[in-house]
């Protein structure tokens, strides 16, 4: 591990400055003064962030490595800035057991992009019936405090209820997919007008909200956390606000999707368009950016969802829910909140980095860049346009031909650099 220097960088978009790396850690820069074999980066213009968490992130892997393996999916989060990824349990078969979460971990010290942190399954087979063996998970993998059965909704109250019982004990999390799933059978898109217009069966919004209401509620009456996956609705925001006003531990997430395209793309019948939950209408995308701000949705990530091409090269109702985002995140969170002047780089290191990273219990985030702290970090170009995703296996990217500016030129993860000059480095096999 070799001693780096980066200097002229802005951190955090402010003054230039040094950084300076030793031992896999973040050392003040006159440590490295005349000392031989030090590498130094020339940073100017580029913008230092801390290395970004993923709170949200399918890695398809085991069962669905034609889509993503998590040695790809570790490449793509390293080229998107990531340093910390949390994989969702709905892989085949569903890691709803120590040994598969173990073994998920294990993949991901193998590929050593990013820190794979496994999510359990809060349900066995993610059925909504039986609890998972969630304490067994989170004894024998301690990266495991993130629990959900994200693609399908705990809607079961009592099983919800125990589900965040056992969580309180873990000091974990349980995320929600809020998806009622009787008013969205055979929903295609979002419910209104357009969805009628173009005869696509509709997915209302209060199947979100409704959910969300309920799972707050039994949040308080238990005493535990929980989490709103992709929050997507104006009605939402208004849930979680109230429900943070009256002191319970809600934290919700919006995705990069959410935040920049509406329902309108549909009109092009593209199923690359097509994602649960569904794209919304603009009153909900700026509903959404102004929660983001105002701090009701606490941070952005990314519901990263590769899918081979024949999942996505046929017709909308036959299409695959989801689309690719860990290499695009941070460049349309520049777009729609930075660009405008809502927030400000410093937020960007929050609501992508720390926030994500206490709400998962990931340690090495709390003193971001500072001495002595892991060296996790992203360069950033903000005014150069950004490349097209190429990390991932898939291909299913709905930004493609935005243009969209903020490239990762540099990321190092634990003092490893993973991505140099945009491209990716490659890394000898680790073993756990």
């Amino acid at each position: 591990m070799n001693d780096v220097l980066i200097t002229g960088v802005a951190i955090l978009g402010g003054k230039s400055s040094d950084l300076a790396i030793s031992g896999g850690v973040f050392v003040d820069p006159s440590e490295l003064a005349g000392k031989k074999k030090t590498r130094v980066v020339d940073a100017t213009g580029l913008v230092a962030l801390p290395g970004l968490v993923d709170l949200h992130t399918h890695l398809r892997q085991p069962g669905g490595e034609q889509a993503e393996t998590i040695l790809s999916g570790s490449r793509a989060a390293a080229l998107g800035g990531y340093t910390a990824v949390h994989a969702m349990a709905n892989t085949t078969p569903v890691s709803d057991t120590a040994e598969l979460v173990t073994q998920v971990w294990q993949w991901g010290v193998a590929a050593g992009y990013v820190d794979v942190r496994p999510v359990g399954a809060v349900t066995k087979g993610l059925g909504g019936e039986h609890l998972a063996s969630m304490g067994s998970m989170a004894r024998s993998a301690p990266q495991v405090r993130v629990f959900s059965d994200d693609g399908k909704c705990v809607h079961d109250s009592a099983l919800m209820t125990r589900a965040l019982e056992q969580a309180r004990s873990l000091d974990a999390v349980i995320a929600q997919h809020a998806q009622d799933p009787r008013l969205t059978e055979g929903a295609q898109m979002n419910d209104g007008p357009l969805a009628a217009t173009l005869g696509l069966a509709g997915w209302p919004a209060v199947a979100e909200e409704s959910i969300i209401a309920r799972d707050v509620l039994l949040a308080e009456s238990v005493g535990a956390r929980l989490h709103v996956c992709h929050l997507s609705t104006a009605g939402s925001v208004e849930v979680v606000r109230w429900a943070k006003a009256r002191g319970i531990a809600v934290t919700a997430e919006v995705t990069p999707h959410h935040l920049l395209l509406t329902e309108d793309r549909v009109t092009s019948f593209d199923p690359l368009f097509k994602v649960n939950p569904p794209l919304r209408r603009e009153e909900d995308t700026l509903a959404l950016r102004e929660a983001v701000v105002s701090g009701v949705i606490d941070v952005v990530a990314t519901d990263h969802a590769p899918h081979p091409s024949e999942s996505k090269d046929c017709s909308f109702p036959e299409g695959a829910f989801g689309m690719v985002g860990l290499e695009s995140a941070l460049s349309v969170v520049l777009a729609t909140l930075v660009e405008p002047g809502l927030i400000s780089l410093r937020d960007v290191a929050r609501i992508m980095s720390s926030a994500p990273a206490s709400i998962g219990r990931v340690a090495g985030y709390e003193n971001p860049l500072g001495p002595g702290s892991p060296a996790h970090l992203t360069l950033v170009d903000p005014t150069a346009i950004a490349r097209e995703p190429h990390g991932s296996l898939s291909r299913n990217n709905p930004y493609h031909g935005e243009k969209l500016k903020g490239r990762v030129v540099h990321t190092f993860y634990a003092g490893t650099q993973t991505v140099d000059d945009g491209g990716i480095v490659d890394l000898p096999e680790r073993t756990a």
